[in-house]
């Protein structure tokens, strides 16, 4: 399938080029299920039932609150997830290979390499006693037989093309020196070393103010336009969804709800959770005044998807079927639905798309 969409104001940088989305798919996830649990105690399934696809060159966006299995997934995807007191299944398969049967020395490789994975915490997830340049150039030298001196120039061009300044000085400084939107280009760069095919950004902007978060994601829009590779974008913001995704799989207490392309879903909602999602997120034509209007209830407020739909509890669509079986995920045509009594179609719900 071949996306073109003219450029104009407003309009994201990767939509201007013309892209070639192949149809097959570069990862694929099948039915995974990961659970957490020691021996002898029960465990708790943290994520099931979930699958997708991802091709080459597209943008998918994984959006739920704090919870819903998001990291989880992609840390399964990565194969950063701990070896004991975890029970991975279902399939993962990267350009077609099984993730799940390769080796820790295989995941090594395709980790920095193939896979790239951008996290929420920059100063967590960087060294804080050893310089920015080095941590470049170590992730480009594991990977590629290079010596220090191109690994260097190398990591001074990524630099560069993260809107970092006076990229050659920063290289010798540390984490602490950076202000954290410049810790989090730092990711980026780091993520983007090998050109990898498949980039993740686990909430990437997420301990940012709105203004270095709308810096950061112009920069990823950028370089991920410039370079063609994939990337799933897991967030909480349907406002970092809606600017940069193609298609958006809406997740809940571990199970997919509902699944579409970008500008259906948010101008037409099926799943009451998505709908509570979309009318949540402030608008600035509304009057001056009006409340904000949140989901009732919280995360933790759930029934088991064993026993019925686990977002009964916050519904306001709840009928009594909900709370008698699971619903499953339905495809019909380009959407998915995981829900017995579907909000009304075609209802201006105040969302943007």
């Amino acid at each position: 399938m071949t996306e073109e969409i003219i450029g104009g104001p407003g309009v994201d940088s990767r939509d201007v080029k013309q892209r070639d989305l192949s149809t097959e798919a570069l990862l694929t996830v099948r039915d995974l299920r990961v659970e957490f649990g020691k021996k002898g105690q029960p465990t708790t399934t943290a994520v099931d039932e979930v699958s997708f696809e991802v091709k080459r060159g597209e943008h998918l966006g994984i959006v739920g609150e704090s919870g819903s299995g998001k990291s989880v997934t992609s840390l399964a995807v990565m194969g950063l997830l701990p070896a004991s007191g975890v029970r991975v299944s279902g399939q993962i398969h990267f350009d077609g290979e099984d993730l799940l049967a390769a080796s820790d020395k295989r995941m090594r490789g395709v980790r920095g390499s193939d896979i790239a994975m951008i996290f929420q915490d920059p100063m967590t997830s960087l060294n804080p006693v050893v310089t920015i340049g080095t941590q470049i150039s170590e992730v480009i030298r594991s990977h590629r037989d290079i010596k220090k001196p191109e690994a260097t120039e190398r990591s001074i061009e990524l630099l560069h093309k993260v809107a970092i300044p006076d990229a050659r000085r920063r290289m010798k400084e540390y984490p602490h020196q950076l202000s954290g939107g410049m810790r989090q280009r730092v990711l980026i760069a780091i993520a983007l070393a090998n050109e990898p095919q498949l980039l993740i950004a686990d909430e990437p902007t997420t301990a940012l103010d709105v203004t270095i978060q709308a810096q950061i994601l112009e920069i990823l829009k950028q370089v991920v336009a410039d370079t063609g590779t994939a990337l799933i974008m897991i967030t909480h913001d349907l406002g970092v969804v809606a600017g940069l995704c193609d298609t958006v799989h809406v997740m809940y207490q571990g199970r997919v709800v509902e699944s579409a392309q970008r500008r259906p879903l948010f101008a037409d909602p099926h799943h009451p959770y998505t709908g509570g999602l979309l009318a949540s997120v402030p608008r600035l034509d509304s009057p001056r005044g009006q409340p904000l209007n949140p989901i009732p209830g919280s995360p933790t407020d759930v029934l088991p998807w064993t026993q019925g739909c686990a977002f009964v509890p916050r519904c306001p669509n709840r009928i009594d079927e909900c709370t008698e079986k699971p619903p499953t995920l339905e495809t019909e045509g380009d959407r998915a639905l995981r829900c017995f009594n579907p909000l009304a179609t075609g209802v201006d719900r105040g969302a943007a798309s």
